[in-house]
């Protein structure tokens, strides 16, 4: 263990102060730990981020939830060789799925039968292919804490979610337009996906990584969502060839009945073709018009050129305003500024075709760079990768779309008020003075407010996300805030909560509606432990009742449901902290010697037995909620 001067250890209990004091605040508005099927030990199997969540308009009650679930795998080997790695156990998937049944008060995670690694130990995992009965040390055949189907179709789940809820169809498979919502509504899960087998001539489809989506009618009991039964079979989305990486995608169906195209399903990713840093990437879309059975496209919304002159572009969202006009962003490049952009297009005939992109918002990404884990991100050494990716929603009146503003709003995370990095090792921000910059259009995106910064004084805020109400009257913003600037150093504390804003839809003023638990961001990890790990985004959807299309649900007049990653249950490991120091030493020329990786089940014991344990914690929050 590092020494570190008397200064530097009065910042750490000052850091642990504040932590105290933060926990307790937090019991004054109830926040509740969405993924409560998991471990508190055993990494990585607990081990969760990058949640989403969606809010039935129709029956404001029920709502879903997704994230990164590693609840299947194998636990992580104990002892060297096997302790130089903790790998993702092949064929097992990792996309988690939640459910709501009171307004996102209180969570059940179902279980299924998939391909599991549940009973394999730290020791032992026999891969059985083709699959055959889990039982202790062998994976195979067991339960699941994620999407089902997956393994019968010879694929595997693999995380990125995105949920939307829009109308079921009809007996004949078609949308009901007369009368809305009349057969219910229909829950759709887009994720990643990987073929099951290794053998590239056995794969499901070419290429490395599909998008793949699942459905659910009328999700709205346990045991309704507790049969597997009930859910479909994934459709592959992305049109894969055998260099075609898809990442980052997001569904969402048009919600509103006062649209021309309501029930139209929509659908975005960028396309990785091939492989290396210059390999293009545009942006891809996609639409289905028969509730997701069938889908058509790809249709290129931007550029695929990713070099020195135009770098890539990522982090695409789509969403539909009450007259079905469909809206897609995602952040790039522009190269007449020489700025990273915020880029929005237009569609007015239901995705068929498209406008001309154009910038909307300049955009300063908050990250330094680590040589050690050779990634951006947000804390520091061995830190956290981090992203200033957009967040929108528009106020479209759903289910209805009777009241609708179609206000729309913008979110991100944003630097460029923030102190640069003075460090030559680790260009970037380094904070604090990082913003939750938000801004808003009434005119369809034709012009924007300035935009404002939404976090609280003394926030870094780290994935922002933002939602509005369907009737346009308040703003929900929530973000994981960071209270020490990036460090050099992995032996202090690293302070982390999640945040939930509110303000109205003229963005001001902003007050806190609620903070968590304050949890220690090194505490979380990457599988191959190189650097903490909080995924690339949290998430808010909003909603107000009294909607003459609304199923009578119970729930506030108006509220949202906020999910977001959190650290309150991972312990640090001094052994990990010191493995992390140690790469970046060595990156930067400071030692010679390149260092061991420790083994979590050994080195990660007593105080540091919950290593790894990132949960997704989320609740419901409205107007008058107080912190």
């Amino acid at each position: 263990m590092r020494k570190f001067r008397t200064a530097a250890l009065l910042l750490v209990l000052a850091a642990l102060t504040v932590a105290a004091f933060g926990a307790a605040s937090a019991l004054a508005s109830p926040d509740t730990r969405v993924t409560n099927g998991s471990p508190t030990g055993s990494f990585p199997q607990n081990k969760q981020n990058e949640p989403a969540d969606a809010i039935d308009a129709h029956m404001p009650n029920v709502v879903a939830a997704g994230s990164n679930d590693e609840i299947d795998l194998q636990p992580c080997p104990l002892a060297a060789p096997a302790g130089t790695r903790c790998p993702f156990t092949q064929g097992v998937g990792v996309s988690g799925v939640y459910f709501s049944f009171d307004g996102g008060q209180s969570w059940m995670q179902p279980t299924y039968t998939g391909y599991t690694a549940r009973l394999c130990t730290a020791t032992a995992c026999t891969l059985s292919s083709p699959p055959t009965p889990a039982s202790t040390g062998v994976a195979g055949i067991g339960p699941i804490g994620t999407l089902p189907w997956y393994v019968e179709n010879g694929l595997v789940s693999d995380g990125d979610p995105s949920l939307t809820f829009g109308p079921a169809p009809a007996a004949n498979g078609q949308i009901d337009r007369v009368h809305p919502w009349a057969n219910g509504s229909r829950l759709y899960y887009a994720n990643l996906t990987a073929s099951f087998s290794a053998v590239r001539g056995e794969q499901a489809f070419k290429g490395f990584e599909a998008i793949a989506v699942s459905r659910i009618d009328n999700p709205s009991s346990v045991s309704r969502v507790s049969n597997k039964d009930n859910w479909s079979q994934p459709t592959i989305v992305s049109r894969q060839n055998a260099a075609l990486f898809s990442d980052k995608e997001q569904v969402w169906a048009d919600n509103a009945a006062s649209s021309p195209f309501f029930g139209n399903v929509y659908l975005c990713n960028v396309a990785f073709r091939g492989q290396g840093n210059a390999a293009p990437e545009p942006v891809l879309f996609y639409r289905s018009t028969d509730a997701g059975s069938t889908w058509s496209g790809p249709r290129p919304l931007s550029p695929a050129a990713n070099n020195g002159s135009v770098p890539g572009r990522q982090g695409c969202t789509v969403r539909t305003d009450s007259r079905g006009t469909v809206y897609v962003f995602w952040e790039g490049f522009d190269p007449q500024t020489k700025t990273n952009v915020h880029y929005m297009t237009r569609s007015f005939d239901g995705g068929f075709s498209f406008e001309r992109p154009r910038a909307v918002a300049t955009v300063v990404d908050v990250s330094a760079f680590d040589p050690g884990s050779a990634d951006f991100t947000f804390d520091g050494v061995g830190g956290a990768r981090t992203d200033s990716f957009p967040s929108v929603d528009i106020a479209n009146g759903a289910p209805s779309g009777r009241d609708a503003t179609n206000e729309i709003v913008l979110g991100w995370s944003d630097a460029r008020n923030a102190v640069v990095s003075p460090y030559s090792c680790c260009p970037g921000h380094i904070g604090p003075g990082e913003e939750a910059l938000v801004q808003y259009s009434t005119s369809g995106g034709v012009s924007w407010s300035a935009p404002v910064n939404g976090a609280a004084a003394g926030d870094r805020p780290d994935f922002s996300a933002v939602a509005i109400s369907p009737n346009g009257s308040n703003v929900y913003l929530v973000y994981d805030a960071f209270s020490q600037p990036w460090q050099l150093t992995t032996g202090t504390v690293r302070p982390m909560q999640g945040v939930v804003r509110l303000a109205p839809a003229t963005l001001g003023p902003w007050t806190t509606l609620h903070r968590g638990v304050v949890g220690d961001a090194r505490g979380s990890s990457t599988n191959g432990l190189v650097a903490e790990f909080l995924g690339d985004y949290n998430y808010v959807a909003a909603m107000r009742t009294g909607d003459p299309l609304q199923v009578a649900s119970g729930m506030p007049p108006e509220f949202a449901v906020a999910v977001w990653n959190d650290v309150r249950g991972a312990a640090d490991c001094p052994a990990v902290d010191a493995y992390r120091q140690s790469r970046f030493d060595f990156a930067t020329g400071a030692t010679s010697t390149a260092p061991t990786k420790p083994s979590p089940g050994i080195s990660c014991t007593g105080p540091a037995a919950t290593f790894g344990n990132s949960d997704i914690y989320g609740g419901q929050y409205t107007p008058s909620s107080t912190p």
